[in-house]
């Protein structure tokens, strides 16, 4: 038997919503995994401390400026990456959009704004990666789902939708693109504190509540992320399509 290996040397990797949090750590495993990185996000300037952490990594990386509603410059910024980095052999779709409001107070702008980012612009990078990878051989893509892919969060509808769907992608993609060489998987982050979820941890209450509901009674932190999407990206994970890997220190096992 070979042994499995997660190196990603001649590796070249798209990571979007790079500029910070999930995003950011996963771009900086990557690097530290091997592989050469390009890194978006809807401003440059966002993405200096990305791209310094993964050439600290001793990889290359390069910046682009990308907002994944607009599906045209989906095909645009992949195209550029693959461009910049001689290929393109992995996909992180990152990029995602939050604002929590109560169902009754949901407007069609909302709406619209978080399934553009999250759903619409995962597809549609999906997409365009798609078909350098499969006209090159092969490929791993990898999504940011949620856990509210698999349980229901009030105040959270259109996240939800978006990321429920965003499984929906996966799954179907991993069973359409599996001829060419391609594997689609995703992760799917429990609690971390990031920019986008600031607002529930400025709660004291809350964060004592959702403690009590994490059997390893403890939010989760970048370091948690990385090592999981380097193993979907590696040949480690060769036979691993289709499916989502919950990285929430067991809150979905618990309930």
């Amino acid at each position: 038997m070979s042994r499995p290996t997660f190196d990603l040397s001649q590796r070249r990797a798209l990571v979007t919503g790079a500029s910070r949090g999930i995003g950011q750590a996963i771009a900086v495993a990557l690097a530290e995994a091997g592989a050469d990185v390009a890194v978006t996000a809807r401003s440059l300037d966002g993405l200096a401390e990305t791209r310094a952490l993964v050439e600290k990594a001793g990889r290359r990386c390069v910046a682009l400026a990308q907002d994944v509603r607009e599906v045209e410059a989906c095909g645009d910024v992949t195209r550029a990456a693959a461009g910049a980095l001689g290929g393109l052999d992995i996909l992180i779709n990152n990029a995602g959009f939050e604002n929590v409001r109560p169902s009754f107070d949901v407007d069609e702008t909302l709406w619209e704004s978080i399934l553009s980012t999250n759903l619409k612009g995962a597809f549609f990078c999906a997409q365009a990666a798609g078909r350098l990878m499969a006209a090159a051989g092969g490929g791993a893509i990898v999504n940011l789902c949620s856990l509210t892919s698999y349980v229901g969060i009030p105040t959270a509808v259109p996240y939800g939708a978006s990321k429920s769907g965003l499984l929906g992608i996966t799954r179907a993609l991993a069973a359409e693109w599996a001829p060419h060489g391609i594997r689609v998987n995703a992760i799917a982050p429990g609690y971390f504190r990031t920019a986008m979820t600031e607002v529930f941890y400025a709660d004291e209450g809350w964060q004592a509540r959702m403690l009590d509901k994490i059997p390893q009674r403890r939010f989760g932190r970048d370091g948690d992320i990385g090592g999981v999407a380097v193993f979907l990206c590696s040949d480690a994970a060769a036979y691993v399509t289709g499916h989502c890997i919950p990285v929430d220190g067991g809150y979905l096992a618990s309930i």
